[in-house]
C-alpha cells in the first residue's frame, strides 16, 4: 500500500496516510494477566459460535458468509434469550455485553442487548490510529491555504515531494489534510471524485525529527501547493521497527491489531483490557506514549 492516495483513488474527507493493519486477531484472546478486581467491562460486537468453539467475543470478523471470527469466550450466553442468525452451523449476531474479564474470558453479569443496526465498539487499531486529528499543525498562513506556485501542484509533484521527504533519514511519516471537504456528504460520490483528489486544495503534511530548518525551501523544490512541515519524536523507521516487534507478540496472541499512527507519531496498538501494567511495561521499552494501547472491552461507566 502506497502511503499516499493514488489519483485513482477515491479520497473521503481527511485522509490519514497509515501502515495497514499489521494482523488482526481472529483465534484465541491474547495471554495476559488479568486486571485486579471485580471491574465490569463492556463493547458492542459479534458474538458467534460454530463447531470449533462455543460463544465468543469477536474483535474481527471475515467478511464471509456464514461470517468467520474467533476471540474471547463468553461464560452464561445463552442462544435462547437472543435474536440470531444462523448457517452452516454458525450462529452469530451483534449484541451489547457486560461482564467481568479474567484475562481471556467474559463472564457475563448481566443479560446481553442485541445491537440494532450493527455497530459499536470496534477492534481497536485499524487505519489512521487511535483517536488521530487529521487536521494539519501548523498555523493557516493568512488569506488560508492554498497553492504558491500552481505549475507545481499536481499530483506529479506531490509524489516527488513524498519520495524527496522519505529519502531523509528523520522522516517520521506524512498525510494529507483534506478538510475542505468538511460537510460534504459521505453519499455524494460524484462530488467525493471530483474533489478527493486534487493537489490544488489539499494541504501535504511531512514530519520530521531534528532540525527542521530549511526542510520547508528543501520540499519547496519540487511542490508547489499548500504545505505543512511539521516535527516529530519518532521517525517513521522506528515506529515501524516498534511495529514489527510487538507483530511478534501478537503470535502469542498478546496484541489485537497493529498500525502507525503517522499524526500521532505512535504505534496503535488494540488489547482485549489496556492494562495500566501493560501501558507502564510499553513506555519504559519504547519511551511514554510511543505505543497508545486501545482497549476493545471498556470499563463500564468510562
Amino acid at each position: 500500500m502506497s502511503r499516499f492516495p493514488s489519483a485513482a483513488v477515491v479520497v473521503p474527507l481527511a485522509v490519514l496516510l497509515v501502515v495497514p493493519l499489521a494482523a488482526s486477531a481472529c483465534g484465541s484472546p491474547p495471554d495476559v494477566a488479568a486486571p485486579a478486581g471485580d471491574t465490569r467491562y463492556t463493547a458492542t460486537g459479534t458474538v458467534l459460535q460454530n463447531k470449533d468453539h462455543g460463544p465468543q467475543l469477536c474483535a474481527s470478523v471475515a467478511e464471509s458468509y456464514p461470517p468467520q471470527c474467533g476471540g474471547a469466550d463468553i461464560v452464561g450466553w445463552d442462544w435462547t434469550a437472543v435474536g440470531a442468525e444462523s448457517s452452516g452451523g454458525v450462529t452469530w449476531g451483534e449484541y451489547r455485553v457486560v461482564g467481568t474479564w479474567d484475562g481471556s474470558r467474559l463472564t457475563l453479569t448481566e443479560p446481553p442487548r442485541e445491537a440494532r443496526p450493527p455497530g459499536g465498539d470496534r477492534a481497536p487499531g485499524g487505519d489512521g490510529g487511535p483517536g488521530a486529528d487529521m487536521a494539519s499543525p501548523c498555523p493557516e498562513p493568512a488569506g488560508g491555504w492554498r497553492p504558491v506556485d500552481r505549475a507545481k501542484a499536481t499530483e506529479e509533484a506531490m509524489r516527488a515531494a513524498m519520495d524527496r521527504a522519505a529519502s531523509a533519514d528523520e522522516f517520521a511519516g506524512g498525510w494529507l489534510d483534506q478538510h475542505y471537504m468538511d460537510g460534504i456528504d459521505s453519499h455524494d460520490v460524484r462530488t467525493i471524485e471530483k474533489m478527493g483528489n486534487d493537489p490544488g486544495r489539499y494541504v501535504l503534511n511531512l514530519r520530521f525529527t531534528g532540525d527542521l530548518s530549511g526542510r520547508e525551501r528543501w520540499i519547496r523544490e519540487v511542490w508547489g501547493g499548500a504545505l505543512c512541515v511539521s516535527g516529530a519524536e519518532r521517525t517513521e523507521s522506528e515506529l515501524r521497527r516498534i511495529q514489527r516487534e510487538l507483530e511478534g507478540e501478537m503470535r502469542s496472541r498478546r496484541f489485537l491489531n497493529l498500525a502507525v499512527d503517522t499524526v500521532g507519531n505512535r504505534v496503535g496498538a488494540g488489547v482485549y483490557v489496556a492494562t495500566p501494567e501493560l501501558r507502564r511495561e510499553l513506555d519504559d521499552r519504547y519511551g511514554k506514549g510511543a505505543v497508545a494501547l486501545e482497549g476493545f472491552l471498556k470499563p463500564v461507566g468510562s
